[in-house]
């Protein structure tokens, strides 16, 4: 106990240090800084999961009142922007030149066999893209409902059940509810894991680590004083998306703000974590930038859930996700934006993280002295 106060001391002169290296390194600082905003704006405003404004091209071989009608319901809706084409070798050609991604068909004989009680349109999707081809399948059937509901005896010829639908969580209907929790876990994962490689891996080839292992100085202090600077930093990164979602993308939060700083911070501590170990075992900026790419980043994006739903995954890539911290970071920052604080996936995800957290620390140290021994 007597130690504590040179421990203290020690701790703070090598934080100062790193605080110091940090504002007079301007990669340090754009990564920090600079890279959570530009990665705001390019994911909030140039990634989107909805699908709006699609071009369709229209074939009216009827050319009738109940046709003219249909289409109007198509023009009102949000989703789908029309265009006039009179042949489907026209509509196919506008296809392939990319200037529309599908073709509603009206037949010539609609009007005759909708009074008949069997009318029949075609609808052919653009596959290139097989998730928008789905989703716009689906937004298609809106239009024809509301046509048919409006029709005269289109709502008793469908009988007396009405199908109201409601999506839970979501009811905007916006990506960017989904988008916006997934951003923090990848900003802190940057800021964490990959800035915390690069520089202190940095610091094995410029030789200033070797310089602190011939001071008083210990492992674990080292780590302390690492880790205090670039948590700080992406504490300021998860403050900008935190800010973001609220004001510029109007992302709601239903749970609980210190629920939601916590499970950052947890996850924040894995990130610097991983980048510690990997610096402290590699020692070259090149390698040490490519494992902290391969181990956080790309899992971060691809099986953390933030793109992709896991369950439409292979068995063997689903297993995998378990090992992956980002796939709970997500779950968690999802589950308090959207549901709230539903306990029973706040919990389990918030104790996984922090017996990831404590192992990788107690790896990093273990790693560390036998540098220093």
């Amino acid at each position: 106990m007597k130690d504590w106060p040179a421990k203290w001391r020690r701790i703070w002169a090598l934080t100062r240090k790193e605080t110091r290296q940090i504002l007079r390194d301007p990669s340090s600082i754009a990564i920090g800084g600079v890279v959570p905003v530009m990665m705001i704006l390019l994911f909030g405003y140039g990634m989107s999961l909805d699908v709006a404004q699609v071009s369709v091209a229209v074939i009216d071989q009827d050319a009738s009142s109940d046709s003219a009608a249909l289409i109007g319901a198509f023009r009102l809706s949000p989703y789908f922007k029309l265009q006039a084409a009179r042949s489907m070798a026209e509509a196919t050609k506008l296809v392939l030149d990319r200037k529309v991604d599908g073709v509603l068909h009206i037949p010539s004989d609609f009007s005759r066999r909708w009074h008949g009680g069997a009318a029949e349109i075609q609808i052919l999707v653009d596959g290139t893209d097989a998730n928008q081809a789905r989703i716009m399948q689906g937004y298609a059937e809106g239009p024809v409902a509301l046509w048919s509901a409006a029709q005269p005896g289109g709502a008793a010829s469908a009988g007396p059940v009405i199908a109201a639908s409601r999506i839970w969580f979501n009811e905007a209907n916006d990506s960017h509810y989904f988008i916006v929790p997934g951003l923090i876990v990848l900003v802190m994962t940057i800021i964490g894991a990959f800035l915390t490689a690069m520089v202190v891996a940095r610091e094995w080839e410029r030789g200033t680590l070797e310089a602190l292992f011939v001071t008083p100085m210990r492992a674990g202090e080292l780590l302390v004083s690492k880790i205090i600077p670039y948590f700080g930093l992406g504490m300021i990164g998860f403050v900008l998306c935190l800010l973001a979602g609220q004001f510029l993308f109007n992302v709601p939060l239903r749970g609980s703000l210190w629920l939601l700083c916590l499970a950052s911070m947890i996850y924040l501590v894995v990130t610097l974590g991983v980048g510690l170990l990997v610096s402290t075992l590699v020692k070259s900026q090149f390698l040490a930038s490519q494992l902290a790419m391969t181990l956080t980043l790309m899992p971060a994006m691809m099986l953390s859930g933030f793109l992709y739903d896991l369950r439409s995954m292979p068995s063997i890539i689903r297993g995998i996700t378990y090992a992956m911290p980002a796939r709970y970071a997500v779950a968690l920052l999802q589950t308090l934006y959207l549901a709230g604080n539903v306990g029973t996936v706040i919990w389990p995800n918030l104790a996984i993280l922090t017996a990831i957290a404590t192992a990788l620390m107690l790896a990093t140290r273990l790693a560390t002295r036998k540098q220093l021994s």
